[in-house]
């Protein structure tokens, strides 16, 4: 069977570009210090997708309860959060930019929330879930051949569904309802692993 040349050209550009693309990909796995230090284990997977992109996702996790009695505060949740970034020199080095979704679900009562917003929270519980995206920028610092450190902040949107309940581990439900939240929805100092 004969082969022409433009097959053998389709075949070798095929297999150049399988070989660029296995050897230029880079994997970090990372976590939030930040995140960590609320309770929440977290742990994240970022994948280098050419030479200017990558992807990564997030998941966070907090399952505990704080506190006794009728003073137990929680804010239980889980969290998952893929975001596409562009670097603007080298990924994994340098700056980026990145837009990042989220999604999930919690139960939470007794929570005091920054600038007084929810303020229901504070005297009632409430679980639902939420989805949401944003826009963030961040800086990598290459620290040794495998460990980077990085910091990214977001801005964005959120869209809150709930049932309000009275106390904080049992009750009637009260009320259902949703919000709409505008602002901060990312900040990250991570410590990552790159393979």
């Amino acid at each position: 069977m004969r082969l022409r040349l433009r097959e053998m050209a389709a075949i070798a550009a095929m297999l150049i570009i399988g070989t660029v693309t296995c050897h230029a990909q880079q994997v970090a796995l990372k976590t939030n210090l930040l995140y960590d230090a609320t309770a929440t284990p977290n742990l994240g997977m970022e994948i280098g997708v050419g030479r200017k992109h990558s992807f990564q996702v997030f998941y966070g996790l907090h399952p505990w309860k704080f506190g006794h009695g009728d003073d137990q505060k929680y804010l239980k949740h889980w969290v998952v959060n893929p975001e596409w970034r562009h670097w603007f020199c080298h990924r994994f080095n340098g700056s980026f930019v990145g837009i990042h979704a989220f999604g999930g679900q919690f139960n939470a009562s007794k929570i005091k929330m920054p600038f007084g917003w929810w303020k229901e929270l504070e005297d009632n519980r409430f679980e639902g879930w939420f989805v949401g995206g944003g826009v963030s920028y961040g800086y990598q610092w290459v620290m040794s051949k495998h460990w980077n450190l990085e910091a990214a902040i977001g801005v964005g949107a959120a869209y809150i569904k709930y049932d309000k309940y009275g106390c904080g581990t049992c009750g009637k439900k009260l009320d259902d309802g949703d919000k709409v939240y505008i602002g901060p929805t990312k900040l990250a100092l991570s410590l990552m692993y790159l393979f």
